[in-house]
C-alpha cells in the first residue's frame, strides 16, 4: 500500500537556528500543509510536510520523542536523526491540541510496533536455535545406524515430519524476509533518490538563504535610509508643529491686540465727545468761578459779621457771668431767709402746743 496520510493540517514551519541553538528561523513564508504518513511496508509513521517543491519536514516519529506545547499555539519536539528541532505555530489552540492527541497516538503505535518486531525477532533467533539444536542430534543418530532407507525412514520419521514442517516454515520466513529484503532494497533507493532531492532542496535553500540574505541587507540598507527619512520628515514635522504653535500663539496676540485697539478707539471717541464739551464746560467754570469770587466776597463779609456777633455773644456771656454771680448771692440770702422763717415757724409750732 505504501504511504498514507492518516492526518493533516495547517501551521507555520519552523526550524531552530543551528548556531545559536535558541532562536526560531522560518522553514516557511506562510501556514503549509503538515501531514502524518503511515507506511504499512515498514510500519512506521512520518511527519512530512512541502512548501512548494521543498521538503521542510521529513522526521519519522520513535517512541523516545516528545511533542511540547510552548505556549498556547505553539508545540515543538526534537528530531535526533535529523539533528535539529522543528516547531509549529497554529492558528488556534484547538489545532494544537489535536496535532498534540495525534502525537502521542502515533507514538503509541510506534512504540507498539517496534515491541511487535523485537519480540518477532526474538522469535525467530529461538527458532533458529532449536531447529539447530534439533538437527545436531538427528544427523548424529542417522550417522549411527545401520540398516536400509526404509528403515531409516521409519526410525526418524516423527523428528523428520517436525523438522520438515520447521523447515518449511522457516524457508517462507526466509522468503519472506527476502520480499522484505528487495521491499527495503526499493525503499533504501527510494530513500537514496529523496535524500538526493532533499540535498538539492537543502543547496536551493542555502542558495535561497544567499539571496534571502542579500535582500536582508538591501532591506536593512532601505530600512535606514527609510528611518532617516523618517528621522528628517519628523523633525520638519516638529519644526511645523512649532511654527503651528507659533502661528497660534501670534493669532491670540492679534485677537488681543485687537480687543486692546478697539477699547482705544473707544476710549478716543469718548475723548473726542468730551473734546466736544469742553467749550461748554468752560463757560460753565468761568460762571461758577464768577459765582466762586461772589460767594468769596459774601462770606468775608458774613466772616466779619460773624467776628462781631462773637464780640456781642463774649459780651452776653460776661454779662450772664455777672448775673448768675448776683443770682447766686440772692438765692444765698434767700435760703438763709427761709431757715430762718422755718425756725419761726417751728417757734410757733411749739408755743401753740405748750398752750
Amino acid at each position: 500500500m505504501g504511504e498514507q496520510p492518516i492526518y493533516t493540517t495547517r501551521a507555520h514551519v519552523f526550524q531552530i537556528d543551528p548556531t545559536t541553538k535558541k532562536n526560531w528561523v522560518p522553514a516557511s513564508k506562510q501556514a503549509v500543509t503538515v501531514s502524518y504518513f503511515y507506511d504499512s511496508t515498514r510500519n512506521s509513521y512520518r511527519i512530512i510536510s512541502v512548501d512548494g517543491s521543498k521538503v521542510i519536514i521529513n522526521s519519522t516519529i520513535t517512541p523516545n520523542m516528545t511533542f511540547t506545547k510552548t505556549s498556547q499555539k505553539f508545540g515543538q519536539w526534537a528530531d535526533s536523526r535529523a539533528n535539529t528541532v522543528f516547531g509549529l505555530g497554529f492558528a488556534s489552540e484547538q489545532q494544537l491540541t489535536k496535532f498534540a492527541e495525534k502525537f502521542q497516538e502515533v507514538k503509541e503505535a510506534a512504540k507498539l510496533a517496534r515491541d511487535k518486531s523485537q519480540e518477532k525477532a526474538e522469535t525467530l533467533s529461538n527458532h533458529s536455535q532449536q531447529e539447530s539444536g534439533r538437527e545436531t542430534p538427528s544427523t548424529n543418530q542417522a550417522s549411527s545406524i545401520n540398516g536400509t532407507d526404509d528403515e531409516k525412514i521409519s526410525h526418524v520419521s516423527p523428528e523428520a515430519a517436525i523438522l520438515k514442517s520447521e523447515n518449511e516454515r522457516l524457508k517462507s520466513e526466509v522468503e519472506q524476509s527476502n520480499t522484505n529484503a528487495k521491499k527495503w532494497e526499493t525503499e533504501l533507493q527510494t530513500l537514496r533518490e529523496n535524500n538526493a532531492r532533499l540535498v538539492d532542496a537543502l543547496q536551493e535553500s542555502s542558495a535561497n538563504v544567499e539571496s534571502w540574505k542579500k535582500q536582508l541587507s538591501a532591506c536593512k540598507e532601505e530600512s535606514d535610509k527609510l528611518k532617516e527619512k523618517i528621522a528628517e520628515l519628523e523633525a520638519q514635522c516638529n519644526e511645523a508643529n512649532q511654527e503651528k504653535q507659533r502661528n497660534s500663539q501670534l493669532s491670540v496676540r492679534v485677537k488681543e491686540l485687537e480687543t486692546e485697539l478697539q477699547d482705544k478707539e473707544q476710549e478716543l471717541e469718548n475723548l473726542r465727545k468730551q473734546a466736544e464739551i469742553i467749550p461748554q464746560l468752560m463757560a460753565e467754570c468761568e460762571t461758577i468761578t464768577t459765582k466762586l469770587q461772589a460767594a468769596e466776597t459774601k462770606n468775608k463779609e458774613l466772616e466779619g459779621r460773624i467776628e462781631g456777633l462773637q464780640v456781642e455773644i463774649n459780651d452776653s456771656r460776661q454779662k450772664q457771668g455777672n448775673m448768675k454771680g448776683e443770682l447766686k448771692k440772692f438765692m444765698d440770702i434767700l435760703d438763709g431767709k427761709i431757715d430762718e422763717l422755718h425756725e419761726f415757724r417751728q417757734g410757733l409750732s411749739k408755743l401753740g402746743v405748750d398752750n
